[in-house]
């Protein structure tokens, strides 16, 4: 097979369009690039406007600002797969980091603040992300101590938030803060949308084990004066935001992860056929076939979850148990999937596979990543266990 394969009950000649889309983009505009904004640690601006026009940062958000209607789970999971092609976790981190950072504000923002941002942001112009994870607990929200501290027309933050993707060069930033620091818990935390250049924002670079073409930052709010007016739904309706926006993350996160265990699999099968050791092909030692056919027996299984969770998506109501412990499970499978692909690629192509400048070997080192955000691995787990009632 060249290409995943796709259970065609579950798409439309609009779907199969928009991989087309997607997929000429990718070979065109960042695939002969990542090796190279790889090593620098960073891509263009100028890709997020490229984007932009054929589409991509649209998906799923209001036409009235310049997004895309009509937009189901399938076509989610198709610009993600096809995404991962690039073989480069970190441009797709930063690239699409508005599609968690400008959710809570085209969902609970004002009409006055959604026509301040999101034309913008879904026209490469802004650069928007999300900064829930704190130095003190990460994916514990309802333990974040950030606070915003209503003072007149503006509330002041202080805090510090941390792994933010694209948290240098962000010119919007959605960030939780507990407007009520009297309250424990879920209780007293809200949105507010912060602008890169506010006062007492410091931010500072981090450096990663993968995703070294992403940028990510720790922040710290040091006395940060924010208009009343970018407070995203009203005071305390941050917790529920939050949840919310997580089951988009982890399924993006899962057709992610099985787009890189497909570039995988793709990487391993073709150094198989071409290398030769004791007088024949690796694909035709019996130990290499069977590791292949173990690699793509994960990813079917995988994609086969993913689409099933992707119609669950499109007609469940959000809070629905199953189908978040489905996002759950699904997260978890997908990265496990990614997981064995990235190690059983590096160990088929062999020296070439600690290579810098392989697929592989990046991926390899972006797995974790993958594991842990969104919800770690273990954390996933149990909030399926609690959905499930176990």
């Amino acid at each position: 097979m060249d290409e995943l394969r796709l259970n065609p009950a579950w798409y439309g000649p609009e779907h199969l369009a928009l991989r087309e889309t997607v997929r000429r983009f990718v070979a065109h505009e960042i695939a002969p690039h990542v090796n190279e904004w790889d090593e620098a640690g960073g891509f263009p601006r100028e890709l997020y406007a490229k984007a932009a026009d054929v589409g991509l940062l649209g998906l799923g958000f209001p036409e009235e600002y310049g997004g895309i209607a009509g937009v189901d789970y399938f076509h989610r999971l198709i610009a993600s797969i096809e995404l991962a092609q690039c073989g480069s976790g970190g441009v797709v981190a930063s690239l699409m980091s508005h599609s968690i950072g400008a959710p809570p504000v085209a969902a609970l923002g004002s009409p006055e603040l959604k026509q301040r941002v999101l034309p913008d942001v879904l026209a490469g112009r802004r650069i928007a992300a999300l900064a829930i994870t704190e130095p003190s607990g990460g994916s514990d929200v309802a333990a974040l101590r950030t606070t915003a501290v209503r003072d007149g027309d503006h509330y002041v933050v202080n805090g510090e938030k941390t792994f933010i993707t694209s948290g240098i060069r962000a010119d919007y930033l959605t960030v939780a803060v507990r407007t009520d620091p009297t309250a424990r818990g879920a209780r007293g935390l809200s949105i507010l949308l912060v602008e890169g250049d506010t006062p007492g924002l410091t931010r500072t670079p981090l450096a990663k084990m993968g995703w070294w073409a992403s940028d990510t930052a720790h922040l710290h709010f040091d006395q940060c004066r924010v208009p009343a007016a970018n407070l995203v739904g009203p005071e305390g309706a941050g917790f529920l935001a939050v949840m919310l926006n997580f089951n988009a993350e982890r399924f993006t996160l899962a057709a992610g992860a099985i787009g890189f265990a497909w570039v995988c699999y793709q990487e391993a099968l073709a150094w198989a056929r071409e290398r030769h050791t004791f007088g024949k092909r690796l694909a035709d030692h019996q130990v290499v076939r069977h590791r292949l056919v173990d690699m793509l027996t994960r990813i079917e299984a995988a994609r086969a979850m993913l689409e099933e969770t992707a119609w669950r998506l499109d007609h469940s109501p959000p809070g629905d148990a199953q189908l978040v412990a489905s996002l759950c499970m699904l997260k978890n499978l997908a990265t496990r999937t990614m997981q064995f692909c990235a190690d059983a690629a590096v160990q088929t192509l062999g020296g070439m596979g600690y290579m810098r400048g392989t697929k592989s070997e990046r991926i390899y080192r972006e797995v974790k990543v993958n594991m842990i955000g969104g919800g770690a691995e273990e954390i996933m787990k149990d909030l399926a266990a609690r959905q499930l009632g176990l």
